[in-house]
């Protein structure tokens, strides 16, 4: 068996289109395009990757974008002080906190901090119960992307036992919620989950957020199993990335010529054999991510501005 690998990358250009559409209608009826204000503190290369994509990503789509970039010893009210005033300018629609923050940050006190109206990571407390309750809120982006690709390859849910391997409140436990709502049995694994393997061989659909590269591989994945990779590691060891993929493979010379190459939790060789579906690293998640953030900026500019979907 080898796995269909499941395009993220092709349906986030859809998503983005649709939004771009819309964004283009709002343009024509209003004379102002959505605006999203990224926050990020500190100089976290990753961070920096992420906004930036996250900035041209809407400038492609025809909207606004700030970056509004704190050093990363801004004390914690200088940045609670600076969300309160994105929160209070009428003409931000959306604001993001680029996540992790720096250690000494309380995280909490930030999406607290928030705006609800204006949380397109739809981490708000508020956000989350109404989520919880099945009310209308601001889904998680990347949560929200992986039902897209599910529902856009007519993947069933319903019925299907959906394991997720990883807890945290940005993707495993919003998921969880997900796909409890679409008729899935979910059982979430962590770190403290014992005989790991015995658990992810039940799965019909396994979603791999736990942040450990090539992690989860033959002995976790059941055969004709759909695998969902939301991680994103950074190798930058040729010998590590040839134990992966093999020693003839372009990701050890993208080691040796760039410095890194890019793998997911979930063994890619060794799942690409057992899966029936499988999403790439790079070119899976990732790109549904942005694509749902784009979607949750302009829902976030419709409320707001009491707009109705055309």
């Amino acid at each position: 068996m080898a796995a269909e690998l499941l395009d993220g990358a092709a349906v986030a250009r859809a998503i983005r289109n649709e939004v771009a559409r819309d964004v283009a209608g709002i343009v024509k009826r209003t004379g102002a395009a959505p605006r999203l204000a990224a926050v990020l503190v500190g100089d976290d290369p990753a961070s920096q990757v992420y906004v930036r994509n996250k900035i041209a990503a809407c400038r492609e789509a025809g909207m606004r974008s700030d970056e509004v970039r704190l050093p990363a010893d801004t004390p914690q009210e200088r940045i609670l002080s600076r969300v309160l005033q994105l929160n209070e300018d009428a003409d931000i629609d959306g604001i993001l906190v680029q996540l992790p923050l720096p250690p000494a940050i309380d995280r909490s006190a930030v999406v607290l901090a928030l705006d609800p109206a204006k949380d397109v990571d739809g981490l708000h407390p508020l956000n989350a119960g109404r989520l919880q309750m099945k009310l209308d809120a601001p889904v998680p982006c990347t949560p929200a992307g992986i039902v897209e690709l599910l529902d856009r390859y007519r993947l069933p849910i319903a019925g299907r036992h959906a394991v997720i391997v990883g807890r945290s409140d940005i993707v495993g436990r919003p998921l969880s919620i997900l796909l409890l709502q679409r008729d899935a049995t979910v059982t979430v694994c962590h770190s403290k989950t014992r005989d790991l393997p015995s658990i992810t061989r039940q799965a019909d659909i396994l979603i791999a957020a736990l942040g450990r590269p090539a992690f989860l591989g033959r002995d976790h994945i059941r055969d004709g199993a759909t695998v969902i990779d939301v991680g994103i590691n950074r190798l930058d060891d040729a010998a590590a990335a040839a134990a992966i993929f093999g020693s003839d493979s372009p990701r050890v010379r993208s080691v040796r010529e760039r410095g890194y190459t890019l793998v997911g939790d979930v063994h890619p060789v060794e799942a690409a054999l057992r899966a029936a579906h499988l999403t790439p690293v790079p070119g899976g998640v990732g790109p549904l991510t942005i694509a749902c953030l784009l979607r949750n900026t302009l829902r976030a500019a419709r409320l707001r501005r009491r707009l109705v979907a055309q």
